[in-house]
């Protein structure tokens, strides 16, 4: 990975231009925004570390690894967890690295949809409108997701304080909602403020981390030897341990999600053509660094390990187990403020892909969701949509934990079917790719390919039935959920977005679109 400032060069106005050649100018922000068509509407205050912050707290490896390790512990056991943890991780950087590269090249809060409709050669529109509603989902659903994970961590522990508590499906659900309403609270107050809060979240993560990882290593008196890195447990029913091994490798799929973060605040970050690729790529590698040493401290620290993996919350368990009631929920308390962090980076960066998605005409009401607001400069109308959505997802866990599950596991599929697609496109226009500022140079080609093709295997283990025998409870409605995703989508385009959505809009000449800047 390289980053160059290349001399200035001519520049041909071609099919899938949409921006300037990289040249010195294209460290100009405003300047690379005008050149894309679009004025200046929001607030630039976010540096490279909160650029790389916002990525960082969304991926969450506290809150990743604490919601999904006990499906690792029968899927694979610890040889899974470790290894698996490291080879997904290494996989995924390919996939940011690429990512990393599209988004130094068009640095704007539409991130995907709008990079995909640049770099198609033809059906632009197509390509814009189902990456833009890919996206939607797959962050609504991230958002309402996380929200509903805090909301069981919190019952937990109230569980471990008052023991009479029992949690139901009601009170989660009700949980989940004041939090997902408290947290579009804080996205309405400014953009300062959510820099702020992501400023705090990475430390929160990073000595939260040591913290947990430091307990774990100090107070037991013995720990598992070096060897049991290589256990391997398969309880997911099916007979097959290479498919049970595989499915195994979701658990650090389902963590590093979220990083096109980084992407959607670039019309709020200095310097973006630079800071918005570097802040994908260091959130994914430092979370593969810090994620790993939290995972060994937990494996290691197992005890009975039937006895764990079958309990409610497995990693609880473990805190419990090595460390005492008292000092587990304390833990306990930084996991939750994981993933309180987590949920509010997730809603922002859903609510900059609606704005963007809306002044491009995407969306219903589209006249609604790309206002700014003229006193905090955020869009504040963006923000409640994405709350209004993140909450319709999480009102079926009223009636049924299986729907809400169906619902929000398009989450990941969604998301890493929207990181593809212009991947994919730039892999297919070659040498005729307009690089940024930051880019793989002859790398390239050969890193977008491997990121394309663990999307693809990727995505099919998240649609493959994940526990044995399948039942209503135990079937994986991620399929069926994509499907309905990618049939009104399709609906929609044939029926009426095909007439008036070509993709990415320009308003202008960039000295035009430069007198319509918000000062």
């Amino acid at each position: 990975m390289t980053e160059r400032i290349p001399a200035p060069r001519a520049r041909a106005r071609g099919a899938h231009s949409g921006r300037p050649q990289a040249d010195p100018s294209a460290l100009d922000d405003d300047a690379t925004l005008h050149a894309m068509g679009y004025p200046r509407k929001l607030t630039r205050r976010f540096q490279a570390f909160d650029n790389f912050a916002i990525s960082f707290t969304i991926i969450n490896i506290i809150s990743g690894i604490f919601s999904s390790f006990g499906f690792g512990m029968n899927a694979g056991g610890p040889r899974i967890l470790v290894f698996g943890w490291i080879g997904v991780s290494v996989m995924v950087l390919f996939v940011g690295a690429a990512m990393a590269e599209v988004a130094s090249a068009y640095p704007t809060s539409g991130a995907l949809y709008f990079s995909a409709g640049k770099l198609a050669k033809r059906h632009k529109g197509a390509w814009s409108w189902y990456t833009g509603w890919l996206n939607f989902v797959g962050q609504v659903g991230g958002t309402a997701a996380t929200g509903y994970a805090a909301a069981t961590f919190i019952q937990a522990f109230v569980a471990l304080q008052w023991p009479s508590y029992r949690p139901t499906a009601h009170q989660t659900v009700l949980i989940t909602a004041l939090i997902i309403v408290l947290q579009g609270l804080a996205n309405t107050y400014t953009v300062q403020l959510v820099a702020v809060l992501n400023r705090i979240s990475v430390w929160w993560l990073l000595i939260g981390m040591v913290v947990i990882v430091t307990a774990l290593v100090a107070v037991p008196d013995h720990h598992r030897p070096a060897s049991f890195v290589t256990h391997f447990a398969n309880n997911t029913g099916f007979t097959s341990g290479l498919y049970g091994g595989m499915l195994g490798l979701l658990v650090t799929s389902w963590t590093f999600t979220g990083f096109d973060g980084s992407f959607h605040m670039s019309e709020e970050t200095v310097r973006a053509t630079v800071n918005a690729p570097k802040g994908i790529t260091r959130a994914i590698g430092y979370s593969a660094v810090t994620g790993l040493i939290l995972m060994l401290a937990l494996v290691y620290s197992i005890r009975d390990y039937d006895d764990v993996a079958s309990a409610a919350a497995p990693p609880v368990q473990i805190l419990i187990d090595v460390l005492g009631l008292g000092t587990a929920k304390v833990m306990l308390l930084i996991v939750i403020g994981s993933m309180l962090f987590c949920g509010l980076a997730n809603l922002t960066s859903n609510t900059r892909q609606i704005f963007a998605f809306s002044r491009d005409g995407a969306m219903p009401g589209s006249r609604w969701w790309h206002s700014v607001s003229p006193r905090t400069r955020t869009p504040v109308k963006a923000v409640w949509l994405a709350v209004a959505c993140s909450l319709a997802l999480v009102l079926p866990g009223w009636w049924s934990h299986t729907a809400f599950t169906a619902i929000v596991s398009v989450n990941v599929v969604g998301l890493f079917l929207a990181y593809a697609v212009p991947i994919l496109l730039r892999l297919r226009l070659g040498a005729e790719f307009q690089a940024g500022p930051w880019h793989l140079g002859r790398w390239g080609r050969p890193v977008g390919v491997v990121a394309v093709t663990w999307i693809a295997l990727s995505s099919v283990l998240f649609m493959l039935p994940q526990a044995s025998p399948i039942t209503v409870d135990s079937f994986n409605y991620a399929p069926i959920a994509l499907a309905v995703v990618l049939l009104v989508a399709t609906i929609w385009w044939f029926t009426t977005a095909r007439r008036h959505f070509q993709g990415p809009v320009s308003y202008g000449h960039p000295d035009e679109v430069a007198a319509m800047d918000l000062i």
